[in-house]
């Protein structure tokens, strides 16, 4: 099967710390026509299916999980089957986990032996969407199926009203331990129950193929003669039968109800099979759900899937409804493909030049509200410190001068000591304030450490700058610390906890309770 080509480009988040302003410009605008140029946004979701076996219905389920990608441009899907092997599936989902999967479609060959293989995809954290086939683990974000139970209970009832309560029955099953081959069986076998007068005369073991069905019948030794109804757990199991028992009075039914030549509805409307019930692919439901969980969206971790029975009075019908799907998904296909041809094919002079002349349009905007920005933000930290420090601080202060020597004064009065003393202690404070703003970050920074680089004793710190603050050093760092979060939050894209780490704190949870503390909101709010 032949499933369109996709083209991703990943990028990592850009800065120009640390790179020459003109580097950068140049790397922004490669990055912006590279970027604009693409269908597909920077975030690609990858996700694996894990197909049991190769089949047509497995076939027409893979189709619809590729159709359903036409409705996004972040998916990237990889396929691979197990060829109805534990071994194989297992190997194949440990690959997909290693090659770092955003999210894991399985159906699961048997219901224990692949369960440990994706368990372990679920423990480290890659969502799980069960289809088809169940495990018997709890480890799955989600199951999207058709109810295989009430499949085999709804085929009993319709073969023990068909006999009228008296006649004899062969089934004829899956795969073993497969949990469809399981859950039909019992539903069959819990339906005829309420039914003395008819004998399952076996439950003979295939495994979904056509060829598994004849050998079943012709290993079988007991009487198969007069066999009223074969319940074939799908249609291929039941054609197999049709084929190898050859009676005229024995009728047939199945499970699966494709479409298409040599399909169960197919079969239907030509009396090879009596019924069949319609199990459903719906890859495109699949999908969605899938996305749904990538995406954060609301979801149902159980998702039953509707069927219903194929009969000789309908079957007509569906095949003519199919042949119209079938006409409408070419149509789709080959809309999306000269779309994806189009795509590639817009790198032209003339589109490079527009791009060019946008990008440096934004380039020229964006260096403005950077600067504005640097400005706003510079002048935004230096009023919090006067508001912690309650002495106004100029957006760019003049640096003060010391008193003039004058040797030949001997005495001072009062009014210039004052001066004297307002300098010193402005330069005083501009000088914790550039310590502080500079190590705030360090979750270490400490009063002894202030108090040394300062030239003074702990205590003589604590005392001054109580004295000309009103404050602790340690309400200081604190404040500051706090005053310079706001800043960030305000003015860049920062989450909570990178904030919190870059302002020193040690634990996002504590920087919150502070921050609700001092400004009566939750940092999340900005």
């Amino acid at each position: 099967m032949e499933f369109p080509q996709r083209f991703h480009i990943f990028a990592a988040p850009i800065t120009n710390a640390g790179i020459p302003m003109r580097k950068f410009l140049l790397y922004l605008i490669a990055l912006t026509i590279v970027l604009s140029s693409c269908s597909k946004s920077e975030k690609t979701y990858k996700i694996a299916v894990s197909q049991c076996s190769e089949d047509i219905w497995r076939h027409k389920l893979n189709q619809e999980l590729v159709m359903g990608t036409y409705f996004y441009d972040d998916v990237e899907l990889s396929f691979a089957s197990a060829d109805d092997s534990d071994e194989k599936q297992i190997e194949q989902i440990n690959q997909f986990v290693n090659e770092g999967i955003d999210l894991l479609i399985v159906a699961p060959n048997q219901v224990s032996t692949v369960s440990p293989a994706i368990d372990n995809a679920f423990d480290k954290g890659i969502p799980v969407i069960v289809f088809d086939r169940k495990t018997n683990s709890e480890k799955y974000t989600a199951f999207i199926g058709a109810d295989n139970y009430e499949m085999g209970s709804l085929m009993g009832e319709y073969i023990a009203t068909q006999l009228g309560g008296k006649g004899r029955v062969l089934e004829i099953m899956g795969l073993k331990g497969s949990s469809p081959a399981i859950d039909r069986h019992n539903g069959f076998v819990k339906a005829l129950a309420a039914y003395p007068g008819i004998e399952l005369v076996a439950s003979l073991q295939g495994d979904w193929t056509e060829e598994s069905a004849v050998k079943a019948i012709k290993d079988y030794q007991g009487d198969l003669t007069h066999i009223d109804y074969v319940f074939g757990q799908n249609d291929r199991m039941a054609v197999g039968a049709s084929k190898t028992l050859a009676s005229k009075t024995t009728k047939y039914c199945g499970i699966d109800g494709l479409p298409g030549k040599g399909n169960g509805i197919e079969c239907v409307r030509d009396s090879v099979l009596e019924v069949s019930y319609i199990y459903p692919t719906h890859g495109d439901q699949v999908l969605q759900l899938a996305m749904n969980i990538l995406e954060g969206k609301p979801y149902e971790k159980d998702n039953p899937l509707m069927a219903s029975l194929v009969t000789k009075d309908n079957a007509k019908v569906l095949l003519l409804q199919n042949e119209e799907l079938v006409r409408q998904s070419n149509n789709i296909n080959l809309l999306h493909r000269q779309a994806d041809n189009y795509l590639q094919q817009l790198n032209s002079q003339r589109l490079i030049t527009m791009l060019l002349a946008i990008v440096i349009f934004v380039i020229t905007v964006s260096g403005m509200i950077i600067v504005s920005n640097m400005h706003r933000r510079h002048r935004l930290e230096r009023q919090a410190f006067s508001m912690v420090v309650n002495v106004p601080v100029e957006d760019e202060p003049a640096e003060v001068a010391p008193a003039p020597e004058q040797p030949q004064i001997t005495t001072v009065t009062p009014e210039e000591q004052a001066h004297i003393e307002a300098g010193s202690d402005a330069r005083f404070l501009e000088k914790l304030r550039g310590l502080v703003q500079e190590q705030m970050g360090e979750s270490s920074l400490s009063v002894e450490t202030l108090a040394e680089q300062m030239g003074v004793s702990r205590v003589q710190l604590y005392r001054k700058v109580k004295t000309l603050t009103g404050r602790t050093p340690v309400d200081i760092i604190r404040l500051s610390r706090l005053n310079r979060s706001k800043v960030l939050l305000e003015t860049t894209d920062k989450n909570v906890s990178e904030v919190a780490y870059e302002v020193g704190f040690t634990a996002p949870s504590y920087f919150t309770k502070c921050f609700k503390d001092e400004f009566g909101i939750s940092p999340s709010d900005l």
